[in-house]
Order: C-alpha cells, then sequence, then structure tokens
C-alpha cells in the first residue's frame, strides 16, 4: 500500500523545486490532490498529512466520499466533465469546478448555486490539443464563453484548466501548456480577472511550472496507480 504521506510530501518537494528551477515565487504553485476511484481512508490520510483541496471526476462518488469525509474540512474541486443534467450537486457541494466548457453549463451552475454560499470558483477548460475525444472549449470560442460567465450571478471566474495530449517529451509538455497560458493572457489583456491556471499532473506538473502554472492536479504520485 503507497505510504500517502510520504509521496505527498514528495509530489510538494517536486513542486517546490520546479519553482526554484524555473524562476517561479515559492509557494507560487498549489496541489490538488485527484482522488477519483480512491477510497475515503486514502483522502483521511491525505488530509491527515497536511493535504486540504481535493478532486473528483464523478459526481456521484464524490457525493458519497461527502457523506463519509464530513468530519473534515476538505475543499472539494470538481474536475471531470459536466453534464447538463449533474450540474446541480456540482452547484451545491462544492468549491470549485474546472471542467467548465459551455455556456449551457455555466447558466445551468449560476442558477443552482444556493444563495447562502460563497460564489462558485469556475476555470474554463480548453481543448488545447484539438482532440475530439476530449472535452473543452476550443481556443477560439473561448473569449466569448469566458465573458459570458463574468457577468453570470453566483459564479466568479477564476482561470483556465487544460489536460493536453499525454507525452514524454519535456518540450512538447511545455509547449501545449505555454499555448493555455498565452490564452491565459490574452484574457486578462483584455481585462478580466484571471489568477489561476489549473494545468499539470503526475507526469508532467515540472513542464506545467515552468509555464506558470499555478494550480496542478496529482492523483497517481500520491495514491500510486489505480
Amino acid at each position: 500500500m503507497q505510504d500517502v504521506a510520504a509521496a505527498l510530501q514528495a509530489v510538494q518537494a517536486r513542486i517546490r523545486s520546479a519553482e526554484e528551477r524555473f524562476g517561479r515565487a515559492p509557494g507560487s504553485v498549489a496541489l490538488l490532490a485527484v482522488t477519483k476511484t480512491r477510497p475515503p481512508e486514502d483522502l483521511r490520510a491525505a488530509f491527515a498529512a497536511g493535504q486540504r483541496a481535493f478532486g473528483e471526476n464523478y459526481v456521484s462518488e464524490a457525493l458519497g466520499k461527502m457523506g463519509a469525509l464530513e468530519d473534515l474540512a476538505i475543499e472539494w474541486h470538481f474536475i471531470g466533465p459536466v453534464q447538463s443534467n449533474k450540474t446541480r450537486p456540482i452547484a451545491e457541494r462544492f468549491a470549485w469546478v474546472h471542467s467548465v466548457d459551455r455556456e449551457k453549463v455555466a447558466r445551468r451552475l449560476a442558477e443552482q448555486r444556493p444563495a447562502g454560499l460563497p460564489p462558485l470558483q469556475v476555470c474554463l477548460e480548453v481543448n488545447v490539443s484539438g482532440e475530439e475525444s476530449k472535452s473543452g472549449v476550443a481556443p477560439g470560442e473561448l473569449p466569448a464563453l469566458a465573458r459570458t460567465v463574468v457577468g453570470l450571478p453566483r459564479l466568479r471566474l477564476r482561470g483556465l484548466m487544460a489536460v493536453p495530449a499525454p507525452g514524454e517529451d519535456f518540450e512538447l509538455q511545455r509547449q501545449a501548456f505555454r499555448s493555455l497560458r498565452e490564452l491565459f493572457e490574452g484574457l486578462r489583456a483584455e481585462g478580466l480577472p484571471l489568477d489561476t491556471l489549473s494545468m499539470g499532473m503526475s507526469g508532467d506538473l515540472e513542464a506545467a511550472v515552468a509555464e506558470g502554472s499555478t494550480l496542478v492536479r496529482v492523483g497517481t504520485a500520491i495514491f500510486g496507480p489505480r
């Protein structure tokens, strides 16, 4: 069984090392522990080791864990594809959603976010690799979607997210993340108050940090292979 505390410490060390290597400010890159298919005990072990933000891909699975871990002050992030018929539990139970890629979903989340909760923190998922099998808004359609989301109540647009095509080549990894950063910078130049680049996973977090990631989403390196 993976030693979650030790693995978590090793991932944090990788992040700090990448920050130093690429001239990033210490502590400028946060860690989201990705916990799809992981049992509640794994999340509890990571929480005990200091991790507070957890990312889930499937609504029904996440709701079960929320019930099992309601004694813990976890910050829940939804990072999987958002189905229109699943927006209500996402709006009601999560603090963040990283994977908004169309106006219909954004409007439903805004309508269904309870008034007593803080605004739902939103990242727009961009299909930077142009893969038909991947979700995400096309880069050319991103500005219009971003402007729409900024105008919706109960949502706060924070930034962009991407899941580029996997690859081992470091420079190709950087190239994919660079394209997302350039889109991010373009929206900021238009006056949109973005502060979050959700990019980088277990196999490519160093390349993501090099290109400006502020939040890496790591599962396997913390919890072991599924």
